[in-house]
């Protein structure tokens, strides 16, 4: 956890650089990410056909366990705080002309769609790793500690710490962001700023107190990943309503079919969400 403090507050001193340089490190974070999980994926040679039945036929088979899962996955791939984080990117390049913001919406559109995009396949690659070489193997990996210990044996040496590598790099990403996204928060909603290194202390705090009183972090991890889900209908919902507010947007307002696509995605989420509940409490 120290050493994970002292590397994000090194890169986080590069946004006095200007957020571009941020974002370019986020992205080659995420790239070794991708890159991480897939070697393991072609290491661990899974089966392609129930690949494909169990995407095109998803399920949870009744288990509240399996939901629980599934929506902390959600939550963990559409981080809500994230949505916050790039609106203010984006307001951050939008010049004086309607010609310029139209090509900013482009840019800003790729670049949702691409982070989306490799989030969900980095998830999908996670998901089938542990299937193929735990699952499969009938072998047990309760939490990530032990995961690493089971994949030396099973993919090598190289495997496990490929594996290792791609967390540290998943963790500082997670890190950098989520202390950018609580400064646009914390600005745009309460007005005043907060210095960085009590940004970082803050938002590193949980997790030395969940290390210091013995509290399995695996768990930790998914329960604050399904509290994630429980938070994107309330950055949704006021997003879709400004976006949808033609005296707000003007030309840039969304489109109907958009607006259908957003509205209904949220209720997706919603109903999950309250499905969950609904499973946890009976």
């Amino acid at each position: 956890v120290l050493a994970a403090f002292v590397i994000v507050m090194g890169i986080l001193m590069l946004e006095r650089k200007g957020f571009r340089s941020m974002e370019l490190l986020v992205a080659a974070l995420a790239g070794v990410i991708a890159l991480g999980y897939g070697l393991q994926l072609a290491l661990s040679h899974p089966a392609l056909l129930p690949i494909l039945k169990g995407a095109l036929t998803p399920g949870f088979g009744g288990s509240a366990d399996a939901m629980y899962l599934a929506v902390g996955i959600l939550g963990a791939t559409v981080m809500p705080h994230v949505i916050y984080l790039h609106s203010s990117l984006t307001q951050r390049r939008i010049q004086v002309s309607v010609e310029r913001r139209a090509l900013l919406m482009r840019f800003a559109w790729k670049d949702v769609i691409l982070a989306l995009g490799l989030a969900g396949l980095i998830n999908l690659a996670m998901l089938v790793v542990a299937a193929a070489t735990f699952h499969q193997k009938g072998l047990p990996a309760s939490d990530l500690s032990e995961a690493y210990r089971t994949l030396t044996p099973i993919l090598g040496a190289g495997a496990a710490t490929v594996f290792a590598l791609t967390l540290l790099a998943s963790g500082i990403s997670s890190s950098v962001v989520g202390t950018m996204a609580g400064q646009v928060v914390m600005q745009g909603l309460v007005g005043f700023t907060i210095p960085l290194w009590v940004r970082r202390l803050l938002t590193s705090l949980p997790a030395v107190i969940v290390v210091m009183l013995g509290i399995d972090p695996t768990r930790t991890l998914v329960f604050s990943q399904v509290v994630l889900s429980f938070g994107i209908p309330f950055a949704l919902v006021p997003l879709l309503l400004f976006t949808s507010n033609h005296a707000l947007m003007g030309n840039l307002v969304n489109r109907p079919v958009l607006r259908r696509l957003g509205w209904g995605v949220t209720v997706l989420i919603i109903g999950l969400n309250a499905l969950l509940l609904w499973k946890l409490a009976g």
